[in-house]
């Protein structure tokens, strides 16, 4: 995909069960899932490869469920929405694109902190570099540009034919199926699968790469309507495969638990803040969740890194912060959510014996590991910082030497 179609690859995903298809308009399609299913939705899926940050596989996902004794029509719906879905219903799509545009504003005070953290992240991967083109803060202001360009002549009628050309390149994509259903019903539904699919085979070990470039070292403050701050710093770190991964894992929760909990939240007034590693972007980030203030937090982010370097600490303080972790990895999901995570490790080469060394590298960790990794990959000349705003707080964004992008 080139950038603009990387751009517009939200709105194809949010549109694949929202068109018409073949014969049928939106309503109708509408009416015939709600009939046989729990509904349809794509969404893309994609992580770094463990072994080199500037690279990822990315995967669009398919997800649909059914009963049993719908599964025949179900999967014949499933066939005919990818092969056949339409790109003629022009006000439906100017809905759809309004309804994107205000949903992602309205995301702003909800995920605001995360979306600092990817803006702050793009230069640490390629895959970071990708998501924030994808759907961060860059994806919102591209949003809202395509929402006003749809009043001009002719401009709708463009997108569409934007999109079919993306959906001809997933049609001749290599795919592969997914099945998880009760043991009793399985063989008779991988029969009937198979027999749905037989004029449309599928190839195995389905790859797609990304290599975006990275933008390097990120300065940055996003001037919205928000009445409060969302602040991220950042520093490029190691991917998931790296022998200091787990030490940089702990080191996010022992600075949360032991320092930042407290200045952030509990003396400085925000609802939250932390710090953690990102495997996928290959990033050790801070941040700060609907915060009072601004330059006081960015300060904290670094006075932590003094309190990690210069005070006492106990082992029980590790410890701590490695059972939040534990509890995080091994938290209860549903079996076909069980099915689906084994699935996803297999697509992206974890593998069971790469999740025990994990484990057993996480096991091993002391608190000198930590400040060790803390001395290696937190460097001021190396980080980067993002904030969201409010637009009346430009003149301070400016006296820290940010950039300023307006939303």
């Amino acid at each position: 995909l080139n950038a603009r179609q990387t751009q517009l690859l939200p709105l194809y995903t949010s549109l694949f069960s929202e068109l018409g298809v073949g014969a049928q308009d939106y309503r109708a399609i509408q009416q015939r899932q709600s009939a046989v299913s729990g509904g349809l939705r794509m969404s893309l899926s994609g992580r770094t490869t463990l072994a080199d940050k500037q690279s990822a596989q990315a995967h669009l996902v398919i997800n649909g469920k059914a009963l049993v004794h719908h599964q025949g029509a179900f999967q014949q719906l499933l066939k005919d929405t990818f092969f056949d879905l339409r790109f003629d219903e022009s006000a439906r799509v100017r809905d759809l694109v309004a309804q994107m545009k205000t949903r992602w504003e309205g995301s702003i005070t909800g995920q605001g902190h995360a979306l600092a953290m990817a803006t702050a992240a793009r230069g640490c991967s390629a895959l970071a570099a990708f998501q924030q083109r994808h759907s961060g803060l860059a994806g919102i202001r591209f949003f809202k540009q395509l929402h006003e360009q749809q009043s001009q002549a002719g401009a709708t009628d463009a997108l569409l034919a934007e999109l079919a050309g993306i959906h001809a390149l997933v049609l001749q994509s290599p795919r592969q199926l997914l099945l998880i259903s009760e043991a009793e019903a399985l063989a008779a539904v991988q029969a009937e699968v198979a027999s749905l699919w037989a004029d449309a085979p599928l190839a195995a070990n389905s790859q797609s790469m990304i290599w975006t470039p990275a933008d390097g070292r990120v300065q940055e403050a996003w001037l919205t309507q928000t009445q409060v701050q969302f602040c991220a710093k950042v520093y490029p770190a190691v991917s998931a495969g790296h022998a200091d991964a787990p030490a940089l894992m702990a080191l996010g929760s022992f600075l949360r638990n032991g320092f930042l909990h407290r200045a952030i939240r509990e003396q400085g007034g925000a609802y939250g803040g932390g710090a953690a590693y990102d495997g996928n972007a290959c990033a050790f980030r801070f941040y700060s969740y609907r915060d009072p203030r601004l330059a006081e937090t960015l300060a904290d982010f670094d006075a932590s890194l003094d309190w990690l370097h210069s005070s006492k600490h106990q082992p029980d303080q590790l410890e701590e912060a490695l059972l939040g972790i534990f509890a995080d990895m091994d938290k209860p999901l549903s079996p076909s959510g069980e099915a689906r995570q084994a699935f996803h490790n297999q697509l992206y080469g974890r593998t069971v014996a790469q999740r025990q060394q994990l484990r057993e590298r996480l096991l091993g960790l002391s608190i000198t590991d930590l400040q060790r990794v803390a001395e290696t990959y937190l460097q001021p000349a190396t980080a980067s910082i993002a904030v969201v705003a409010p637009s009346a707080q430009r003149a301070v964004t400016e006296g820290l030497g940010l950039e300023t992008q307006t939303l």
